[in-house]
């Protein structure tokens, strides 16, 4: 299923205490091991067990609560241990900061770098977000100097930080909270410089979503375009005299708003937000200006400014995303068609000097990709002489929600009016099938705003590699594809920042903590180019005692899966082995394994990377091992291997899994007694999938926002399509319809989970968002009250009231992970 968990990372509600009280997600105290608890250090105390939260439950004690039998769920004094010592160790994997972007600056003696870094506040239930600068000194081909900031500064309430392109400004946009205006900071070396208010009457907060979310400076640093909600339309009002004329946006006595129209969102994490359109303020006079011509029916992102031409008009590029029927879930869907628009910018040169003119202007956008259905991330080239953009037309061509990337070019070098007719030329294709260790396609979910080396031709891209992330290079001219990061390296490297002809990445592994490196560009005498690596000493990859301790005793590996009962029909890329990743300690002995938790990733259409993930380093330091299954559909393995899945969900990858466990087994490295199974998504899927066709193997299983079924979800979900699509194959599309017939009905709950009901007996805990509009809690309950209907099987279900389908708020993450923990380790240790 979609994941909104982000590609990278298929692996929040009332205050701590409220939780603790009122939603029995963690069973109570008894009063004697309340008052034990309170003779250990504070320092040793997780924040959910401090003395603050005893003295709450003291006065429960006092208004009836006398005895710990008169809860729900009772606890006995060693799973409240339990629950102890985990939570303890799940906060030193929390507080881990992670590394989100980098930007760098030209200075004298070197180069300024500047990250940003997030890190949960759990009892605030928010990431907190902060700035730290560096100095870059390079002193050689094989040495450079990272000197780092004392303290790194909260930027609180910030939505956006963006640089101007000679860096000497930054833009901080601040968005509003409740009727408060959207707030801009021009921001100098050294002070504010202006600071703007744009009432909500202009527009509504400034997209920051990295979907919709573009921001872009013009050349000259003066303009600034953005995406922004469109202000809110205005709704009627009513009075006890019935319904008042002359409306008003101030709220009055004994008046009301009405409801107004209906606008459909874009699904999953946009509940609540407008339809983006596109801004630009002016940065000395703070004026802002809608841009005019496009239309209602077309939601607008990913704004760049065109390349300037002296006594031309000034035009912007966009991605546009039509919407005349439905707005169907966008969040990870790249099968949604998008082109590539140009329209002319307010507040140009040529605007002003023909303002006195009686000369009607075209302000409508013109479509610049018409040959082609996907089009987005538009950048120019450093000459202003070529547009080079990203398409997923396989995914929207094929349905699947996710599927190889290709990169195109047009040409940008004419005088005059951008045109529709353009031609389009293919710079990266879509690799169908990868023949062994070679490029297997592109697969980009991000690409800098300025992603080039300074010949201006050469395009720094991350991009996904089987189970690996890695950095590559594209010659734009001839579409040569190189590898920069390590080949030899099984870990995933993710692209921050370049500065000059240099590249600052972040590396990680399942059980190392991410690092910051430098590459540096190394010419040979042949025409061959080679990047050295350096190591960078950071502040930002430290971490606890404890942590590093416990992962200095895990390794990992990843495995090539032989595929079992190869048929005629099947294409040569579905035909090859997939992946696992396999993370064990690194004393395990053969005669005695390590639980083993078998880990699937949602999409299906996605991909687990052999990149660290705090929540599963914690499950791993609990002493299990991890088989982390990317099954045949799963990216990063060239598009006939996508495409395999379609069609046959429920057999195909339940069929992959199986078979990956079984290999794990036979090489001894798994007891098949202690075998446990988690999933989210179409993870959790997969994960009842197993436990009702395969009911003996799993002693524990853990389902996060599973698709249960497709029959009820169909009707409900933000992305209808996407049960069509997976259920149907290459058929999907043209059956598709919103008027489900009861012979797709039927089809869709042979393709689900619940048709294997009646054969589970794996104790299985739920984990749901009352929020999710993708797959709506409805299914998952469905199901856990059939196999509480049915008996005999252990089942839990935790509910976050304001949780989407991610749970990715801190506390839900927290406690999600904690009960998984001690659910694991009540059956299968």
């Amino acid at each position: 299923m979609t994941n909104i968990l982000s590609p990278l990372a298929a692996i929040r509600t009332h205050s701590i205490v409220s939780v603790l009280l009122h939603s029995h997600r963690f069973p109570p105290l008894s009063s004697e091991t309340r008052l034990l608890k309170q003779h250990r250090p504070i320092s040793c105390r997780p924040f959910w067990l401090t003395k603050q939260s005893f003295s709450v439950f003291s006065k429960m004690d006092c208004v009836g609560a006398s005895s710990p039998k008169e809860f729900p769920l009772g606890l006995d004094a060693s799973l409240e241990e339990e629950y102890f010592s985990q939570s303890s160790l799940l906060q030193d994997f929390t507080s881990i900061p992670t590394i989100d972007k980098a930007w760098t600056f030209t200075s004298d003696g070197g180069s300024q770098g500047m990250f940003s870094i997030s890190q949960p506040n759990l009892l605030a239930n928010k990431k907190r977000r902060y700035i730290l600068p560096c100095h870059i000194s390079k002193e050689s081909t094989n040495a450079v100097s990272f000197q780092w900031a004392a303290f790194p500064i909260e930027m609180s309430n910030v939505a956006m930080m963006i640089p101007s392109p000679s860096g000497s400004k930054l833009l901080v946009v601040r968005n509003p909270e409740n009727d408060s205006p959207t707030k801009f900071e021009i921001w100098g070396p050294s002070l504010v410089e202006k600071e703007f208010y744009v009432p909500a009457s202009v527009h509504g907060s400034v997209y920051s979503d990295g979907w919709f979310e573009g921001i872009s400076w013009n050349s000259d640093e003066t303009l600034i375009a953005y995406v922004a909600e469109e202000p809110a339309p205005s709704k009627p009002t009513f009075t006890t005299f019935g319904y008042k004329k002359d409306n008003s946006t101030d709220k009055e006595c004994g008046s009301w708003k009405g409801q107004g129209d209906w606008e459909e969102e874009w699904g999953e994490t946009y509940a609540g937000k407008r339809q983006p359109a596109l801004f630009i303020i002016d940065v000395n006079s703070g004026v802002v200006r809608p841009v005019e011509g496009i239309g209602k029916s077309l939601s607008v992102g990913q704004v760049v400014w065109a390349p300037s031409r002296e006594g031309l008009e000034q035009y912007l590029v966009f991605v546009g995303w039509p919407s005349d029927n439905r707005k169907l879930g966008i969040k990870y869907c790249y099968n949604r068609p998008c082109a590539l628009y140009a329209v002319k910018a307010p507040f140009s040169k040529v605007e002003v000097h023909q303002s006195g003119t009686n000369a009607a202007k075209d302000v409508s956008p013109i479509k610049l990709t018409r040959s082609i259905s996907s089009a987005f991330f538009p950048r120019f080239s450093p000459d202003g002489k070529l547009l080079i953009f990203l398409s997923a037309r396989s995914s929207v061509d094929s349905w699947a929600h996710s599927a190889t990337d290709s990169l195109h070019k047009i040409d940008w070098s004419f005088s005059g009016k951008p045109t529709p007719d353009a031609k389009i030329v293919d710079v990266v294709p879509i690799v169908m099938c990868p023949e062994d260790g070679c490029f297997p396609g592109l697969y980009c979910f991000s690409v800098l705003s300025r992603p080039w080396l300074s010949d201006g031709y050469t395009m720094i891209l991350s991009s996904i590699w089987g189970s690996t992330q890695v950095i590559i290079s594209v010659n734009v001219i001839s579409g040569n594809i190189s590898r920069i990061s390590p080949g030899d390296s099984n870990f995933s490297w993710n692209m921050l920042a370049l500065d000059g002809d240099n590249i600052i990445a972040v590396c990680s592994s399942p059980v190392d903590v991410p690092a910051i490196k430098y590459g540096s560009l190394a010419r040979k005498a042949s025409a061959e180019t080679s990047w050295s690596w350096l190591d960078i000493s950071s502040p930002i990859s430290r971490c606890s005692e404890k942590v590093i301790s416990l992962l200095s005793s895990r390794q990992f590996s990843i495995m090539k899966i032989p595929v079992r009962d190869i048929s005629e029909n099947l294409t040569k890329g579905a035909s090859k082995p997939y992946e696992a990743i396999f993370v064990s300690s690194k004393t395990q002995s053969r005669n005695v394994c390590d639980p083993l938790i078998v880990v699937l990733h949602g999409g299906p259409h996605s991909v687990s990377l052999s990149s660290f993930s705090k929540s599963l380093a914690f499950l791993s330091s609990l002493g299990y091992s991890l088989l982390i299954v990317n099954y045949r559909g799963s990216l990063g393995f060239g598009e006939e291997a996508v495409q395999s899945l379609p069609g046959k969900i429920g057999s195909q990858d339940v069929n992959d899994v199986l078979a990956a466990l079984d290999h794990v087994v036979e090489k001894g490295l798994a007891d098949l007694s202690k075998i446990s199974v988690l999933g989210g998504s179409h993870g959790g899927f997969l994960t009842t999938h197993l436990i009702g066709q395969a009911p003996d193997k799993f002693a524990a299983a853990v389902a996060r926002n599973p698709v249960c079924n497709l029959a009820l979800m169909v009707g409900t979900s933000d992305i209808p399509d996407w049960c069509y699509a997976e259920t149907f194959g290459e058929n999907g599309k043209t059956n598709f319809t919103e008027a489900t017939s009861s012979e797709h009905l039927d089809a869709f709950y042979r393709k689900s989970p619940i048709l294997h009901v009646s054969k589970v007996r794996t104790p299985t805990l739920f984990l749901l968002g009352a929020k999710d509009l993708r797959v709506p809690m409805s299914t998952g309950l469905q199901y856990a009250r059939a196999l509480k209907e049915k008996g005999g099987v252990e089942v839990k279900v935790i509910m976050f009231p304001e949780d989407t389908h991610a749970l990715d708020r801190p506390q839900s993450d927290f406690e999600s992970f904690l009960n998984i923990g001690v659910w694991f380790k009540k059956y299968c240790k």
